[in-house]
């Protein structure tokens, strides 16, 4: 089992920053890949960026490549997205997750077995 514990969610203005975190405990030494998600009210969970075990390979969304920034902290059992020049439509809840297949690097939905609980992120005009 793990656990994920994802913060730094919050309300800022369009063009402001937030660094979102997420711990994990439990069984990390067997995770692999780490990413991001979120999910907008109506809408999909869409993947917004992935971070191989190594933290060597890293894949991000059209919308915010440029802009986030996906880094982990294997001592620490930590992920974090770093999101500059924020915009309202970036407003969702966040969720982190692990795969905890430790030598596959996937970006898909489904290949993550366990989720945060998720932070809302809000980003207004």
């Amino acid at each position: 089992q793990v656990q994920l514990v994802e913060s730094g969610g919050g309300l800022v203005q369009a063009g402001d920053s937030l660094k979102l975190s997420c711990a994990a405990s439990g069984r990390t030494f067997s995770i692999g890949t780490m990413g991001w998600f979120r999910q907008a009210p109506g809408k999909e969970r869409d993947t917004v960026a992935a971070v191989s075990r190594s933290g060597s390979r890293s894949y991000y969304a059209d919308s915010v490549k440029g802009r986030f920034t996906i880094s982990r902290d294997n001592t620490k059992n930590t992920v974090f997205l770093q999101m500059n020049s924020l915009k309202p439509e970036d407003t969702a809840v966040y969720y982190c997750a692990a795969d905890l297949d430790s030598g596959r690097y996937s970006f898909a939905i489904a290949s993550f077995n366990y989720w945060g609980q998720g932070t809302q992120v809000t980003v207004s005009s």
